[in-house]
């Protein structure tokens, strides 16, 4: 019971940053996503499977309930308490502790190159940026991250995404993605500490909450502009994990 429980808590609290990667690095404008854009731009028949159409719709509004009656509150309240420079601290801590997850795929997909750049971050960070709190790999050695992650190498291996699935409360995946974030769950740092499951769980859940709010708050945009948000979410999500794959598929560093 106590790992499912902590499975919950891993999980618990990305919606809404989860929406937010495709506009904010990957070029998907919130405005444009609605259904004549994405029957006329983007979106093939075919492209993604979704069988399971009819159960995701339910989750996804579950989801949008359990955004604005939890995570939102729970971002603001948080954020008007801790400022900026200390969240995104915190941040440059979380990413640190969990820069084996990145070393290791980087590895998996034969880049080599970025697996020495993780391992270089880490060492800097957690040397002069005092336990990984700063991040002077970036600001004075101009080292930026490569991160990685086990869907993203399977894709890279040429495993299809298999069906689009919508989890209560974590939001958008898919077969392939929910196997790699079994697998980066596996390897992260905290498995391997002596830590007892309270510790383990403040930890993630601290984690969840500090990355959702230095998120930009696209989700509330999506659902805004959005004729449909269930399609518009499943294609930004779609085009998001495609995109991280196709940069280094079939590519040598």
């Amino acid at each position: 019971m106590k790992r499912i429980l902590f499975l919950f808590l891993l999980i618990v609290l990305p919606l809404g940053k989860d929406i937010a990667w495709a506009a904010q690095n990957h070029g998907v404008s919130v405005n444009l996503l609605d259904d004549d854009y994405l029957d006329e731009n983007s979106y093939q028949q075919g492209s993604i499977s979704d069988p399971l159409e009819p159960l995701n719709r339910v989750f996804f509004q579950f989801n949008d309930k359990f955004y604005f009656w939890v995570l939102k509150p729970v971002n603001e309240g948080y954020s008007a308490v801790v400022s900026p420079d200390i969240r995104q601290c915190f941040g440059n801590f979380f990413n640190n502790l969990a820069s084996p997850i990145s070393f290791l795929n980087n590895v998996l997909q034969g880049r080599f190159k970025d697996a020495w750049t993780v391992v270089s971050r880490f060492f800097i960070n957690t040397t002069l940026g005092v336990y990984g709190f700063g991040d002077p790999a970036t600001t004075e050695f101009n080292i930026t991250s490569k991160p990685a992650d086990f869907g993203q190498t399977l894709g890279v291996w040429g495993i299809g995404e298999g069906i689009y699935i919508c989890l209560p409360i974590f939001g958008p995946s898919s077969v392939r993605d929910s196997i790699g974030l079994t697998a980066d769950f596996a390897t992260h740092p905290t498995n391997y500490m002596n830590w007892n499951f309270t510790e383990r769980s403040a930890y993630y859940m601290g984690n969840r909450i500090n990355s959702m709010s230095l998120a930009p708050n696209v989700y509330e945009e999506l659902i805004k502009y959005s004729l449909d948000p269930y399609i518009a979410a499943r294609q930004a999500f779609h085009e998001y994990r495609q995109e991280k794959i196709n940069k280094h598929k079939n590519t040598e560093e």
